[in-house]
């Protein structure tokens, strides 16, 4: 099969593309300077020439609070010129199978329970990740309207939690909390610090998956796809305090000093944690525990920065 994977540069495409499944497939991974998905004639010309079988669509500009406290009016408009260059390109091309990747940003704030899919616009979104929630889920109603116009095609949105792991981010602008607080307590360790700052109470509660077992769903279900829903979770279901992740890190990286508040700093959603029945039905459940995933991700971490820099 010709799999065309954007965004291949990024967290979720290089764990797709270090898959070793991916070898039985012709798989396409431009880079951003090969193809650039913000332009729409370049993106259609690209895919009108190469007319891939399957589109992963894992393309986006992604951040941290911080990140997206400052730019939001970017995170809108580049999330959403991508969401509808692809697909709309896709529809022309006629690709008959396609797996657009959403956010559990996507969520209304502050809902109790479990997040169902039935969920999406049924409240007001996050402030702190409005302009980015507001195109993903843009992209997701577009994959679900154009995959229903096309006859013999099979397209669906899945929506990850949070994520960690291998080819993560981990600048302080650019990193969300599993690699942030990685790399603080790295430098802690490397400083002799006797305490790491969270921002917040550390109370708000997260769902994080690692990476790598999200590819090992999309490549364990990417020719099933007639059997999930249109919109579907895909998570681990479970969820821990910020305090808690911290403490994992720590153990992970080998810190054993203390942790300090910052109370003015904005932590976004209190809970954010995926009702993840669909996947249960299908048999599929993450692989990977989070004191293994943390290990290694703080591997990777310290490939990507071996000076500690």
């Amino acid at each position: 099969m010709k799999i065309l994977i954007t965004g291949a540069g990024g967290m979720v495409g290089r764990n797709l593309i270090a898959d070793p499944r991916r070898a039985s497939h012709d798989v396409l991974a431009p880079s951003r300077a090969e193809v650039d998905l913000t332009d729409g004639a370049v993106t259609a010309a690209f895919i009108d020439r190469h007319r891939p079988d399957m589109i992963i669509n894992a393309a986006g500009l992604v951040g941290g609070i911080q990140a997206n406290l400052a730019s939001d009016a970017r995170f809108l408009a580049e999330n959403l010129a991508i969401g509808l260059n692809v697909l709309t390109a896709a529809a022309r091309s006629d690709v008959p199978r396609l797996i657009n990747l959403g956010s559990s940003c996507m969520y209304p704030k502050d809902l109790d329970g479990s997040l169902t899919e039935d969920l999406l616009l049924s409240a007001p979104l996050e402030p702190t990740n409005e302009g980015y929630a507001l195109a993903k889920i843009t992209t997701c109603k577009l994959t679900t309207g154009l995959g229903r116009e096309g006859v013999g095609r099979t397209w669906r949105t899945l929506i990850p939690c949070n994520l960690y792991g291998a080819f993560d981010h981990y600048e302080p602008s650019r990193s969300h909390m599993v690699a942030a607080a990685l790399a603080k307590v790295e430098r802690a360790v490397r400083d002799d610090a006797r305490t790491v700052e969270i921002w917040g109470d550390g109370e708000a509660r997260r769902e994080f998956l690692f990476a790598g077992d999200l590819a090992d769903f999309i490549w364990r279900f990417h020719d099933r796809l007639a059997d999930l829903p249109e919109v579907m979770n895909v998570g681990v279901g479970e969820d821990v305090t910020i305090n808690d992740y911290y403490r994992a890190c720590a153990v992970a990286v080998g810190y054993r000093g203390g942790f300090s508040h910052d109370l003015a700093r904005p932590v976004g959603m209190r809970r954010k944690r995926l009702d993840v029945s669909a996947q249960s039905k299908l048999g599929w459940r993450p692989p990977t525990p989070m004191a293994a995933g943390l290990l290694a991700t703080v591997a990777d971490l310290r490939r990507q920065y071996p000076n500690g820099a």
